[in-house]
């Protein structure tokens, strides 16, 4: 247990499209956990510095969101997910979990989401580069940076029941 917390902070990161946002949704309902959608948040709570032209969204207020969060994060007991961790304090969570997802399928994903030109082939190549896997390593302990494969429902579930099993031994 870390900093006196009584439940564990867990993030949940990867490329767009690995199914961060599914696996993190559906471990907070199983584990009690409560869940924070980084996207969502600052949508809910204008937590954004401006605009991209070159890929049509919101550039988010980092500082704005640590603020937002730092006192629910200090209590634990968080499942948060985004596609970036470099900013968030290493202070916040117990462990990282990186999904990774095979090329073909991560493709048909952001394409079934409407992704085109040059914001699908960047996001796969993030992928094909291990862009937020090597972002994870290089702000968190090596110890607590897990790589998870999220190809197939098969593969979810395995995922929910090693998660699972690590809040049970955290809280051990």
């Amino acid at each position: 247990m870390a900093c006196g917390r009584t439940r564990p902070n867990i993030l949940v990161t990867g490329t767009p499209g690995t199914g961060k946002t599914v696996l993190a949704t559906e471990l907070a309902q199983r584990t009690g956990l409560h869940y924070i959608n980084i996207g969502d948040l600052a949508k809910e709570n204008d937590l954004y510095d401006g605009w991209d032209e070159q890929y049509a969204c919101h550039v988010l207020d980092e500082d704005k969101v640590v603020d937002e969060i730092e006192d629910q994060m200090s209590e634990g007991g968080n499942v948060v997910d985004y596609h970036g961790c470099d900013f968030f304090p290493e202070r916040w969570f117990d462990i990282v979990f990186v999904l990774r997802t095979n090329n073909t399928t991560l493709y048909e994903r952001l394409e079934q989401r409407g992704y085109d030109g040059k914001k699908l082939s960047e996001n796969v190549e993030c992928e094909i580069m291990q862009t937020i896997l090597e972002e994870a390593r290089d702000s968190y302990k090596k110890e607590i940076v897990i790589e998870l494969q999220s190809n197939t429902t098969d593969e979810l579930e395995n995922n929910l029941e090693q998660i699972e099993a690590w809040i049970q031994q955290w809280s051990g």
